[in-house]
C-alpha cells in the first residue's frame, strides 16, 4: 500500500517509447494507492522522460478551492509542491471542462498559461514555450489539471501524441480516485454503521427521557461534529435545549447559553424541525447569528438542523456544529442518527407517562390512608416491580367497625387491565362485606361467589383479620385465609411465629367453607401480613427471602425498625431476582415492647 501524502518512486530512466508498460505500471500502483497524489512523483517522471518536454505541472481543486499546486522542470530532482488558497476567481479557479476531458495549446503570454497562485509563472519561468493543459474530474466535486510545457515551439504530431498520453493519464487517475473514493466512502460507512449501531444501543439503555438526551450528544461528539445541541418541544411547539455537548470545555459553556437563549438560533430551530431532512447552514448562512465570522468561540464552518420526529410526532431538534464543510455530505447519517435518536426519545417519553398512568391506577386500587384505631398502630406499604408497565394485583385495606379492626390483604393472579378490574373487585367486595360486620369466613365465602359469578379467568388469594378488644390491653384475632401465604405474629418477647391458616383459592371452586384461625394479641405484639411478592424475592445464591422471614419481622417491628416500610426494604436490598409487586400490613398492639 502507498500511504497518503507519499510520491512513489519512478523506475529511473524509463523509455517513454515504452509507454504501454508504464501506463499498466501506472493503473497497478493507483491500485493500492491511498492518495492519488501519491501518483505525483510517477506521472511526472514518466511524462519528463520526453525529450521535448521541459516543465510538467499539476493542480487540484476541492469543492472550487484550490488545494495545491505541483511543478517540477527538466533538471529539478524533487516534485516541488505548493499549498492551494481560498481564491475561487480568475486563475485560481477551477479550469472549465467541456463533456469530457479538455485539451488546449496555450502558447506564452496566455492568460489561461497561470497556474493557480501561488505557482504563478512557474510553467513560464521553467523555459516552456508552448503548453499542453488537461483538464478532468477526479470525482465527489473534486477537479484536477495537468500542464505539459514544451521546451520548443511543438509539432502537431507531438501536441497530439502528448494529449492522449494526458487523457490516458487522467483516465487512470479518475478510475483510482474514484476507487479511492469508494473504499473511503465504504471504510466510513462501515464506521457510521458501528457508530450508529452502538448510539442506539446506548440510548436503550435508559428509560429516562433527559438521560438519552445526554447520551446522545455525548455519543455524537466528536464521533459526527465538534458540538452537539438537542432541543425538546413542549406543549406549545416551543424549544427547549435539554442537552449540550463540545470537544472544548470553555466552548460549552458558551455553547449552552447560545443553545437555551438565542433568538438566531431558536428561528434557524424552528425552520429546521418544518423540514423533512432538515437544514444546513454555510457560510453566508451563518453570518447574524452566534456561529457566523468574527463569533467567539471555535470557528463554525457548518450547522446542521435535523428534525427530531416519531410516530407523526415533532418532538425536536439535533442540531450539530462543525469546524468543517461536511455536514452535507453526512445528511444521511444525519437523517438516520435523528430517526434512532427520536425513537428512543419517544419510547421514554411513552415509558415515563404509562408509568405514570400505572401508578396513579395503582394508587386508586389501594386505600388512601389506614383508618385511626385506639390500642392499635397500623402501617402498611406497597412496592411496584421495577421492571413493570402493568398494573399489579396485590391490595390491602383495613376498616374500623365500633371498636374492632377488620385488615385484609389479597393477591390477584396477573398483572394488567383484567388483573386491576378483579383487584378492584375483590377490595371494595371485601370492604364492603366487612363494613357490614360479615365475619372474615363469610367475607372469604361471598367473595369466590362473586368471582365465581363473574366466571373470572383469574384465581385470587385473600387473607382476613378481624381484631377484638378484651380488655387491658388485649385484642383477640380471627383470622380466615383463602390461598394466601399465612401472617406471622411477633411476640413482645421477640419470639415470631407463622399463624397456622389455610384455605381454597377463591374464584376457582364453588362452595367453598373457609375456617378461621384464633389467637390473642398482648402489649406489643404484633401481626404481619404480606404478599408472596415478599416471600419470593430471591438472592444471588439463589436463596429465597421467605427463609429469612421471621428475623425480618422480628427486626422491623422492634424499635426504629420502620414497620411495613422496613419489611419490604429489606426485601427489596436482598433481592436479586423476583419481579413481583409486594405489599404488606402490620398492625401492633400498642405498649412495650
Amino acid at each position: 500500500m502507498v500511504e497518503p501524502g507519499t510520491d512513489v518512486p519512478a523506475r529511473a530512466g524509463a523509455p517513454f517509447d515504452g509507454w504501454a508498460a508504464w501506463l499498466h505500471r501506472l493503473w497497478r500502483v493507483g491500485t493500492d494507492a491511498c492518495d492519488v497524489t501519491a501518483l505525483a512523483s510517477l506521472v511526472y517522471e514518466a511524462l519528463l522522460d520526453d525529450p521535448g518536454v521541459a516543465v510538467v505541472a499539476g493542480a487540484r481543486w476541492e469543492r472550487g478551492r484550490s488545494s495545491y499546486v505541483r511543478h517540477r522542470g527538466r533538471g529539478d530532482t524533487e516534485v516541488t509542491t505548493l499549498p492551494g488558497c481560498d481564491h475561487t476567481e480568475g486563475p485560481c479557479a477551477p479550469p472549465p471542462l467541456d463533456d469530457g476531458p479538455t485539451l488546449l495549446l496555450i502558447r506564452p503570454g496566455d492568460p489561461e498559461m497561470l497556474l493557480p497562485c501561488p505557482g504563478g509563472w512557474a510553467l513560464r519561468d521553467a523555459g516552456a514555450a508552448a503548453v499542453v493543459r488537461c483538464v478532468f474530474e477526479l470525482g465527489d466535486g473534486d477537479r484536477a489539471a495537468l500542464w505539459v510545457g514544451a521546451g520548443r515551439e511543438p509539432g502537431a504530431p507531438w501536441i497530439a501524441r502528448t494529449g492522449e498520453r494526458l487523457r490516458q493519464i487522467a483516465d487512470v487517475l479518475t478510475v483510482s480516485n474514484q476507487r479511492i473514493l469508494e473504499s473511503q466512502q465504504h471504510e466510513r460507512r462501515q464506521a457510521m454503521d458501528a457508530f450508529l449501531a452502538e448510539a442506539s444501543l446506548q440510548m436503550a439503555e435508559s428509560l429516562d427521557v433527559e438521560e438519552t438526551l445526554r447520551r446522545v450528544a455525548r455519543m455524537a461528539v466528536p464521533a459526527v461534529a465538534e458540538g452537539c445541541m438537542v432541543h425538546l418541544a413542549d406543549s406549545r411547539g416551543s424549544l427547549s435545549a435539554v442537552a449540550v455537548a463540545h470537544m472544548a470545555s470553555d466552548a460549552q459553556v458558551r455553547l449552552r447559553e447560545v443553545a437555551e437563549d438565542d433568538p438566531w438560533l431558536a428561528k434557524e430551530l424552528l425552520r429546521g424541525a418544518e423540514r423533512r431532512h432538515g437544514l444546513v447552514l454555510t457560510g453566508e448562512d451563518l453570518e447574524g447569528g452566534p456561529f457566523g465570522p468574527g463569533a467567539p468561540g471555535p470557528a463554525v464552518r457548518a450547522m446542521s438542523v435535523s428534525p427530531l420526529a416519531a410516530r407523526n410526532r415533532a418532538l425536536g431538534t439535533l442540531t450539530f456544529l462543525y469546524s468543517r464543510d461536511s455536514a452535507d455530505a453526512d445528511r444521511w447519517l444525519l437523517t438516520d442518527l435523528a430517526g434512532r435518536a427520536a425513537l428512543a426519545i419517544d419510547t421514554s417519553t411513552l415509558y415515563e407517562q404509562r408509568r405514570r398512568h400505572v401508578e396513579e391506577l395503582q394508587r386508586h386500587l389501594l386505600p388512601p390512608g389506614l383508618p385511626d384505631c385506639p390500642g392499635l398502630a397500623l402501617s402498611a406499604a406497597y412496592q411496584v416491580a421495577d421492571d413493570s408497565l402493568d398494573v399489579g394485583g396485590d391490595f390491602y385495606d383495613a376498616v374500623r367497625v365500633g371498636d374492632r379492626l377488620a385488615v385484609f390483604i389479597g393477591d390477584v393472579c396477573g398483572r394488567g387491565a383484567e388483573a386491576a378490574a378483579y383487584t378492584g373487585l375483590a377490595r371494595h367486595t371485601l370492604r364492603t362485606l366487612l363494613e357490614n360486620g360479615t365475619s372474615p369466613t363469610a367475607a372469604l365465602a361471598r367473595l369466590n361467589g362473586a368471582l365465581i359469578a363473574q366466571r373470572a379467568s383469574r384465581f385470587v388469594t385473600a387473607l382476613v383479620a378481624v381484631l377484638t378488644p378484651r380488655g387491658e390491653g388485649t385484642w383477640r384475632v380471627r383470622v380466615a385465609n383463602a390461598g394466601h401465604p399465612q401472617p406471622h405474629v411477633a411476640r413482645a418477647g421477640g419470639e415470631v411465629a407463622a399463624v397456622p391458616t389455610q384455605g381454597m383459592l377463591l374464584g376457582v371452586v364453588e362452595q367453598v367453607a373457609y375456617r378461621a384461625v384464633s389467637l390473642t394479641l398482648g402489649p406489643g405484639d404484633a401481626l404481619v401480613l404480606h404478599t408472596d411478592g415478599l416471600s419470593e424475592a430471591r438472592a444471588a445464591d439463589g436463596s429465597f427471602f421467605e427463609d429469612r422471614l421471621p428475623e425480618a419481622v422480628a427486626r422491623c417491628v422492634g424499635e426504629d425498625g420502620g414497620g411495613a416500610d422496613g419489611l419490604i426494604g429489606q426485601a427489596a436490598r436482598f433481592r436479586v431476582s423476583g419481579d413481583d409487586d409486594t405489599a404488606a400490613v402490620i398492625v401492633q398492639v400498642e405498649g412495650e415492647r
